[in-house]
């Protein structure tokens, strides 16, 4: 631990704004990346989650002090007893409900909100860290979530580009043009491991659409080049590839 410290780890006035501030700016640092690609949960929301998260610990140590001191006369006639760690496993249990709420089931087999789900929840763990007054766990975790949320995301979105596996939905004019969009797929050298048509005729401006399964050759692996070949074709009205 870094001795320098040890003033603001005592339970304090000064203290007490330290660690408010550091969960502050931890939280502000994380979803100020998520609020610049426009997630669901931006700046405002991490830093109340993180700050929220400290304030548990924070009322914990205030209780803790007061049941130690000016209340330790109640406290020796009651026999109350006292567990400091029940506000941060309710914190974390909460937590749980808010970060539900960010995922959600769109179409065509997709669940968005994940990351943003487990990046609220891993600032909550960071709140808890700077109400405790772990100043060194809330200056790492924050790089790390950081990294890992902004820094990573390059990266798998070139994994999921190199991966045989890739699921497209397409929309195309009859319910008949679906046999030869399958023909054009294996004429690629790829494997069609499951189709679900979700709508077999035009209804209004909805066309007849189907999910697709599709395993690509390693000689023809591209999915812009398998995109490509299906969008081209004169009977494909829309065409994207689906990314959980």
């Amino acid at each position: 631990m870094i001795s320098a410290l040890d003033p603001l780890r005592e339970f304090s006035f000064l203290s007490v704004a330290v660690r408010l501030a550091a969960a502050a700016f931890a939280g502000g640092i994380i979803g100020y990346g998520r609020a610049v690609k426009k997630r669901p949960a931006g700046i405002r929301t991490y830093i109340l989650t993180c700050v929220g998260a400290a304030l548990t610990v924070l009322i914990a140590a205030y209780e803790y002090e007061m049941l130690s001191g000016q209340w330790a006369p109640i406290v020796a006639e009651v026999g109350m007893k006292f567990d400091g760690s029940r506000y941060a496993a309710q914190a974390i249990s909460g937590m749980g409900f808010l970060a539900s709420g960010s995922i959600l089931a769109a179409s065509h087999q997709r669940v968005s909100g994940l990351t943003t789900a487990t990046g609220l929840f891993a600032t909550v763990c960071m709140g808890i860290a700077a109400g405790a007054g772990f100043y060194e766990l809330v200056v790492i975790g924050a790089i790390l979530i950081q990294v890992t949320l902004e820094g990573l995301y390059p990266l798998e979105g070139g994994f999921k580009r190199r991966i045989r596996n890739i699921t497209l939905f397409v929309e195309y004019e009859h319910p008949e043009d679906f046999d030869e969009i399958c023909r054009t797929v294996t004429g690629r050298g790829a494997s069609l491991h499951d189709i679900e048509i979700e709508q077999h005729v035009r209804e209004g401006n909805k066309f007849p659409g189907a999910v697709i399964h599709i395993q690509m050759s390693q000689e023809m692996s591209s999915h812009s080049g398998m995109l490509s070949a299906i969008a081209q074709m004169p009977c494909v009205v829309s065409i994207y590839e689906v990314v959980g």
